[in-house]
């Protein structure tokens, strides 16, 4: 067998003279220690030296461009601009050939198997305990190891549904593995999400290149899963549980769902009812079967294990214990990945597999052993020091640690020993990086996952390789979270392979909509259509503004009553002569600095950080085009005006249309391409409900005028009401009140008066309502009714500005009864769809898993518990609360508005749900930071 002739790099570089690929000590993917190309990439090579000059940088702008228009994005703590951050990725895939593939394959096989076994173990007889294969010190100190976890007995025997390696090579080129990931491993998705954008900018390569296809994996993974359900349905409600839009692989968790085609819950979506857990959606609680759980195990249930978590559903341990419902990974599997357990492996293997390690860890030592401890602390300056129970805190080299600081090391390790690892400091191996045009090596690991499949385990043929951000980082920095990016990984066939996507095979049966929405996915969206209509409204009102202070100068009535409805929102202060020239432009100047910060309180760009944010919850229900359209809106922020400086009105007014035109784009995209399901009707709702109290609030500034100036003000609100041109087309003559009244209240042809808003609520309330053919009607439509009739059979003519008289009714008195009427419409949909407070549909009586479980329970109470008695006393006192509570939506008392505060339904609510925005928030930013394994 003769070798292969020596070839020069630059043969198959030429476009990196004069600079040429210098690979460091160590192992190189790309290059031999001689210089060579190494087989398995001479035909990548040569395809990439045959691009046109410039074609590469080309064809990477477009990868980058469908990098932002997917919205895919990694978070990272603590940096000033961590939260949605793009992904970063290079071009240049990391290549594995088929041999090499084969071993690593039957190595972490092995190794799942085996981590597996030990879960199955500890959490039940506890053999290795007893029998001091492993010592006790290593399992009751550990954080992942969930004591109320002892006894439970998930499907088929299965505690490890998904695990992960991060694998590196030695410098003589063998495998071994750096870390375990047995929590909640990430990295899937976002490999998946690699190799499609790779195959759009590299088509030719992908085509010429025999590399295997991920989507067999996937759909097999789907049938798994499937398969994990306790009940014997041939439909099983699977879900992915995401901590959040604050985790950092929120959107991997996100993409997953979608290309799974499951449900992307968070805690607050789930209930545990009678040992079983349930989705909170609009048609009433539905079983969940199996759970994906991307968060922490200690995190997923308040009641048993940590009681600050706020993102885990109480009593989901207890659903686990009765075996109600799979969770995978299943609790407590985050015990096996930590450090510490490394040096234990090859004998646990020997014991409970009757086989030795295919592939080792990098050598360890716990100090929680005494000659361990010894050895570490004697070769301090050649190790390095990881916490023995956290996987995915980083590690401290000896080497770089002057001696005080091995000092003060060496005395936290003899404080507690059992809480340190020490490590081989071994230098990664390298991969070759697209950099400014050339190729560069980088420090790199490769992550590849491992799914549960048929009563054993599959490998991904692939993964998600990760490269240092430079060439100065510290060897084995490599993760996201320190900047770190990524690569795809093609692992190499023998064989042309057949082209796979997840299709499935036969015929589906034909479904239209479903009433499966969960309730925070419904309050999200309504929330959505509430920002997205609250911006144009605001971005019309300073177009407005600006056009009137160009126009006519500082001084004029129009722009007195434009800055007096901006007082109503609350974005200045309403005892101010807004007629006076000198404070019409001080005011302006006030407003445009407000809606250009983000932390300005009612301010434009606080809004759309609001939409952000609520489209971020929502991210799997809505297409990539309005993803795109809203990400324009919040990349593009308005400008504050400079001080001491003349307003440049036309600068601002030309930032102000740009960012209209978008939210039109963004109203037509939901408009013309939404399915009329029920995510669009909550949008929709949303909308209907903002732009109706939009209308109240123009026609509320009208009462600050002077009489002598209503012509004029009821001119600014057809105006920014669109609805100018529709005046002048019916009438001649200049606006008065009773014709501007019909079309801005009374008109149901005209899309933004009060009339066509509150029928169109009427419309989905009756959607959502219980059929008036069976059952009475729903709160919500006995509160948009009397509204809907009162503005549709109003007359325009017998309103006045003035006192009411027995003829004449105030303007003030309708529009306050129209805002309180839509505060308490809005409470009610909150409480029935949105925070499950009162019960959402009448079927969920009849819900069979409910029944069964109260009927058993009735059973086993004593007879003295089932008396009348009781039951009448409950009824009677919450009759007395239901009454009073009606009594309340309709007397003012405490906390209602009054005349001169026509906002503060709206702005109590607002407060309110920012408030639990805010704490949620927080809990994930807190719960989701210290993270068993987020980290890519």
């Amino acid at each position: 067998m003769t070798s292969p002739p020596t070839v020069d790099p630059r043969d198959y570089l030429p476009s990196l003279a004069p600079t040429p690929y210098m690979a460091p000590p160590g192992y190189d993917e790309l290059m031999t220690p001689e210089g060579v190309t190494r087989d398995r990439w001479r035909p990548f090579m040569q395809m990439y030296e045959n691009l046109p000059e410039g074609e590469m940088e080309r064809r990477w702008e477009r990868g980058e461009r469908l990098i932002r228009d997917s919205g895919m994005t990694y978070t990272i703590y603590g940096a000033p601009d961590g939260h949605g951050r793009p992904w970063s990725l290079d071009p240049i895939p990391m290549l594995v050939e088929a041999k090499e593939w084969r071993f690593i394959e039957r190595a972490l096989i092995q190794r799942a198997t085996l981590f597996n076994a030990i879960l199955a173990d500890l959490y039940g007889p506890r053999h290795l305990l007893n029998e001091g294969q492993i010592p006790p010190a290593l399992v009751h100190a550990n954080p992942g190891f969930l004591r109320p976890m002892h006894g439970a007995k998930p499907k088929d025997g299965i505690f490890l549904h998904f695990y992960a390696a991060d694998l590196a090579r030695s410098p003589d080129g063998q495998w071994w593995v750096v870390n375990d990931r047995t929590e909640a491993p990430s990295g899937a998705g976002y490999a998946l999400e690699n190799r499609l954008i790779i195959s759009r900018i590299l088509p030719e390569f992908t085509r010429s290149i025999n590399v295997h296809r991920l989507a067999p994996f996937f759909m097999k993974l789907r049938e798994s899963l499937t398969a994990l359900a306790p009940r014997p349905i041939d439909n099983p409600r699977v879900v992915v549980w995401t901590p959040g839009p604050y985790n950092e692989t929120h959107y991997e968790h996100v993409y997953l769902a979608r290309y799974l085609g499951l449900t992307l819950v968070e805690g607050e979506d789930m209930t545990a009812r009678d040992g079983r857990i349930y989705l909170k959606t609009l048609e009433g609680l539905k079983q969940i079967d199996v759970i994906i759980r991307r968060n922490d195990g200690a995190f997923c249930d308040p009641l048993e294990l940590r009681g600050d978590s706020a993102l885990g559903v109480p009593g989901m341990v207890e659903a686990v214990h009765a075996g109600n419902v799979t969770l995978a990974n299943a609790l407590g599997s985050r015990l096996v990945e930590a450090p510490a357990f490394m040096p234990f492996m090859p004998a646990l293997c020997r014991r409970l597999l009757g086989a030795n390690l295919v592939m080792p860890s990098v050598a360890t030592w716990w100090c929680g052993q005494e000659r361990e401890a010894a050895y570490v602390l004697d070769n301090l300056d050649r190790l390095a020091m990881r916490p023995a129970f956290q996987a995915n805190v980083g590690f401290t080299r000896g080497a770089l640690l002057t001696e005080e600081g091995r000092d003060k090391l060496r005395d936290s390790i003899r404080a507690r020993p059992w809480t340190f690892v020490g490590q081989e400091d071994v230098p990664l191996s390298s991969a070759p990086v697209w950099v400014d045009g050339k190729l560069h090596p980088r420090s790199m690991l490769m992550r590849v996952h491992v799914a549960a499949h048929e009563g054993g385990y599959m490998v991904m043929p692939g993964g998600l390789t990760r490269v240092a951000p430079d060439s100065m980082s510290e060897p084995g920095r490599v993760s996201m979270q320190l900047g770190g990016g990524s690569k795809d990984t093609w692992v190499l066939s023998e064989s042309p392979v057949a082209p796979v996507t997840l299709i499935r095979a036969g015929q589906e049966i034909p479904c239209r909509g479903s009433r499966d929405l969960p309730s925070r996915v419904a309050d999200n969206t309504y929330w959505l259509g509430r920002n997205a209509e609250r911006s144009e409204d605001t971005a019309r009102l300073l177009r407005k503004a600006l056009i009137l202070a160009m126009e006519n100068g500082y001084g004029g009535p129009e722009l007195g009553l434009v800055l007096s409805v901006f007082a109503l929102l609350g974005q200045t202060k309403i005892e101010q002569d807004f007629g006076a020239p000198e404070v019409q432009e001080a005011v302006l100047r006030d407003l445009l600095t407000l809606n250009a910060d983000p932390d300005g309180v009612f301010g434009l760009s606080s809004t759309l950080i609001s939409l952000r944010r609520t489209t971020t919850a929502v991210r799997d229900r809505l297409s990539n085009d309005t993803w795109r359209a809203i990400s324009l809106l919040t990349n593009d922020p308005l400008t504050k005006p400079p001080k001491d400086v003349p307003l440049d009105l036309e600068a601002q007014r030309s930032q102000v249309d740009g960012l209209i035109m978008t939210l039109l784009g963004l109203d037509g995209l939901a408009l013309e391409n939404m399915t009329r399901g029920l995510g669009w009707r909550f949008l929709d709702i949303g909308r209907r409900m903002e732009r109706a109290i939009h209308t109240l609030d123009l026609l509320t500034g009208l009462l600050m005028v002077d009489d002598r100036d209503i012509g004029p003000g009821l001119d600014v609100i057809l105006d920014i009401s669109d609805s100018s041109m529709t005046y002048r087309s019916r009438y001649l003559s200049l606006p008065t009140l009773a014709p501007a009244l019909d079309i801005l209240i009374c008109d149901e042809s005209n899309p933004r008066s009060l009339a066509y808003q509150l029928v169109r609520l009427r419309e989905h309330m009756d959607k959502l309502g219980t059929d008036p053919s069976f059952s009475p009607p729903s709160e919500e439509q006995r509160l948009i009714g009397p509204l809907a009739a009162r503005v549709t059979a109003l007359d325009p003519t017998r309103v006045t500005l003035g006192e009411a008289t027995d003829d004449l009714e105030a303007l003030s008195g309708l529009l306050y009864d129209l805002r309180a009427g839509l505060g308490s419409l809005a409470h009610a949909l909150t409480l029935h769809f949105f925070a499950h407070a009162v019960e959402t549909r009448p079927e969920l009586a009849g819900h069979p898993d409910l029944e069964v479980a109260k009927a058993a329970q009735d059973a086993d109470r004593r007879p003295e518990m089932l008396s009348a008695e009781p039951e009448e006393d409950a009824e009677e006192a919450n009759q007395e609360e239901r009454l009073a509570a009606e009594s309340n939506l309709v007397e003012m008392g405490p906390g209602q508005p009054t005349p001169s505060d026509p906002r503060k339904p709206a702005q109590a609510e607002e407060e309110q749900g920012a408030s639990q925005a805010q704490d949620q928030d927080q809990d994930q930013a807190e719960a989701t930071a210290p993270s068993g394994d987020r980290t890519p």
